[in-house]
């Protein structure tokens, strides 16, 4: 009698303690004023277009994807759903998705830079691909997910573009990176030797294109992504299930056997279907990645253990190097000649630069998970540099100084959603 005595009491005393934990937490965010700052910076600078920020003429799909929920609150959704369907009408005939599209007066053609991508369903735009990312296909069904989420408007589904529905086109774009970018022998979709999520790859001096020395190999973040684009599908036109859903499990199961690396608990930055373009003297493996981890936390692939484990290794990673957020991108970085591109650089750029835009992933799939606490401490450094630097930048060096655009609109997307995710907690904790 008397040791359950003690076990209600330790349960009662740990309560009572979580509960005060709790509604100290709930304060703090609802009194957060850098908070209120950056969701109205974040409208502010969502107005103003859907390029990817003021450096960029081109609309990005893997960008737009991030900041679409954003800019549903202050544009009509007909103006959302032209952009959607400019992807769509210039998809390729084997389903493949354009990166980013541009008005045709604006595309300069020059030597060695973007082949434009044309077709006579889209009168005003054209397109180009970043040919060593496979993350576009399963961008823009994420993007049609959340736009239909946002608004209700399933009725854009049966929408025509050209001969086929717009539901059709997003299978046919699975079934592209089923058919051309699928390795059988890992049962996994596979890219170019890049940076984590990045889209340069290590081979030539611009690296956007897939060249004669490209070394092919499967990531988590490219199969992360198509996770979440086949459960986002199948939950928006449920008969796709009879034939995706069996890919889909297997893909999650082959993630885990050929990518998760169990005794270190990470997953390994690349599996290489040939070989590794880099010498034997080079652990590839000791570099953890941030942003695939994130994505794929997003996609259920780790549990509530790995997660926490996931983090404490970002968190020491921030710390070792001296990044300001655990946006950094990989820990450490890759030597410099890793990159044939300069701009490749350690802690440059896709190379170890810190990067809102991931880190912002990494809070949401905290908060998604149950991981309150932690997600309001690490989202903290990102809102306190937007208010510091009076805007989103595109990436911070390791110094925490900002770089490259300054109305990063995927960033921006990211935090707002963190930070309304952490608010819609603190309402759910008060009722």
């Amino acid at each position: 009698m008397n040791k359950l005595i003690i076990i209600i009491l330790s349960i009662l005393i740990f309560s009572c303690g979580k509960n005060i934990e709790n509604e100290k937490l709930v304060e703090e965010i609802n009194t957060n004023e850098e908070f209120k700052f950056v969701k109205n910076k974040a409208l502010e600078i969502v107005k103003t277009g859907f390029n990817a920020g003021d450096g960029y003429g081109e609309v990005w799909i893997r960008d737009y994807n991030t900041f679409i929920e954003l800019s549903a609150e202050v544009f009509k959704s007909k103006e959302l759903e032209e952009n959607l369907l400019v992807f769509f009408r210039l998809q390729g005939e084997d389903g493949n998705i354009i990166d980013g599209f541009i008005p045709k007066e604006k595309a300069v053609v020059t030597e060695g830079g973007y082949e434009y991508i044309y077709s006579d369903l889209e009168p005003i735009y054209c397109g180009h691909k970043n040919t060593v990312e496979t993350d576009h296909e399963s961008s823009l069904v994420q993007a049609v997910y959340k736009y239909i989420n946002k608004t209700s408007r399933t009725e854009f589904l049966n929408m025509d573009v050209g001969e086929y529905t717009v539901a059709r086109r997003m299978e046919m774009s699975m079934e592209f990176l089923m058919n051309h970018r699928f390795s059988d022998k890992y049962g996994l979709i596979y890219g170019a030797t890049t940076a984590d999520w990045g889209d340069v790859q290590h081979s030539h001096s611009w690296g956007v294109y897939i060249t004669d020395d490209t070394h092919y190999c499967v990531d988590i973040y490219d199969n992360a992504m198509m996770l979440i684009a086949l459960d986002n599908m199948m939950e928006l036109i449920p008969e796709t299930k009879v034939k995706w859903q069996e890919i889909r499990d297997n893909i999650a199961k082959d993630v885990m056997t050929v990518l998760w690396d169990q005794k270190n608990s990470k997953f390994i930055p690349h599996v290489y279907l040939d070989k590794s373009p880099y010498p034997d003297d080079f652990d590839e493996n000791e570099i953890y990645y941030h942003g695939g981890t994130a994505v794929a936390i997003q996609a259920g692939l780790l549990n509530k253990a790995q997660i926490k484990t996931s983090l404490d290794k970002m968190i020491a990673n921030v710390k070792e190097s001296g990044a300001g957020s655990i946006g950094l991108t990989m820990y450490p970085p890759y030597p410099a000649w890793a990159f044939e591109n300069k701009g490749m650089y350690p802690y440059g750029y896709q190379n170890g630069g810190d990067w809102t835009w991931f880190g912002g992933r990494m809070i949401i799939g905290l908060i998604e998970n149950g991981f309150i606490k932690e997600a309001y401490e690490h989202i903290q450094p990102m809102t306190d540099r937007v208010v510091k630097n009076d805007g989103f930048y595109e990436w911070y060096t390791i110094d925490n100084e900002p770089e490259g655009s300054g109305t990063f609109r995927g960033s921006a997307g990211v935090l707002y959603e963190g930070i309304s995710l952490l608010e819609q907690w603190a309402e759910q904790e008060n009722n």
